[in-house]
């Protein structure tokens, strides 16, 4: 049996004198996706930031583990051979004049951009070419990031995050600020992604960001677990309600859900 990809078990963080998440358990199996779904403040950025190592858990009395493929402990460079983190916090970052090929290449240092200290080798061009490729942003490839489209500059740094080869991929709001088209091209890669057997964690407060791919939903609130469980029982018009505390109804068309 697969050791899970992530898990969780009785995790607490506080930031200040605030509990941001309270006493979380969850497991995310090999292979799987999944959506954490909640309102703004709930604690999903938080649960990204566990994962990515930018923060750890409150050491209280009581047990508690965070374990990734079934280890406690990780060299953040050896852990990006398994995770690739796409979030809100590298957007504000593709602003330099680096080109799209670097910054897409800059994967492999966990940098922003090349810079002479790098050892690039053929291996890592040819890389960067092939998912550039798979992703259909060879366009971009000379195009400095700060002349990019929100929507261009997030199709960069997804394609940044593959070129470990990763088995999941973490996307933090992924949607955020891109219009219609962007959005909807966005999604498409990750449907693509989903069924070339990438994993997705897919962070949103937006509804229609859990591609058909997505079979589980987990919904926190007041940074807790409130529901998981299969998707169609989990989004459920009272269910929401009582997740954003307003009145929602929820519609399903073509495997996608919208809010009326």
């Amino acid at each position: 049996m697969l050791v899970p990809l992530i898990a969780f078990e009785n995790v607490t963080v506080q930031r200040g004198d605030r509990i941001v998440l309270d006493q979380i358990d969850l497991s995310i199996a090999q292979g799987e996706h999944i959506a954490i779904l909640g309102p703004n403040g709930s604690g999903k950025s938080t649960l990204i930031k566990l994962i990515s190592r930018e923060l750890y858990p409150l050491l209280k009395a009581e047990t508690w583990s965070l374990r990734i493929m079934g280890r406690d402990r990780w060299h953040l460079f050896d852990l990006r051979n398994h995770l690739g983190i796409v979030s809100n916090d590298w957007m504000q970052m593709c602003t330099r004049d680096f080109s799209g090929f670097e910054m897409v290449l800059s994967g492999f240092f966990g940098s922003i951009g090349i810079w002479p200290n790098h050892h690039v080798t053929e291996k890592m061009i040819q890389k960067t070419r092939e998912v550039m490729a798979l992703l259909e942003i060879e366009h971009l490839g000379e195009r400095n990031t700060d002349e990019m489209s929100s929507g261009e500059a997030r199709r960069i740094l997804v394609a940044r995050a593959l070129v470990h080869d990763p088995q999941a991929l973490v996307l933090d709001e992924p949607t955020t600020s891109l219009d219609l088209h962007a959005t909807y091209e966005l999604r498409e890669i990750f449907r693509k992604l989903a069924r070339n057997g990438i994993s997705l964690i897919m962070v949103t407060h937006h509804l229609p960001d859990i591609i058909p791919e997505i079979r589980r939903v987990v919904l926190i609130r007041n940074g807790r677990v409130f529901c998981d469980g299969p998707k169609e029982k989990v989004i459920q018009s009272a269910t929401l309600s009582s997740v954003f505390g307003i009145p929602v109804e929820v519609l399903e068309r073509n495997g996608y859900y919208h809010v009326l």
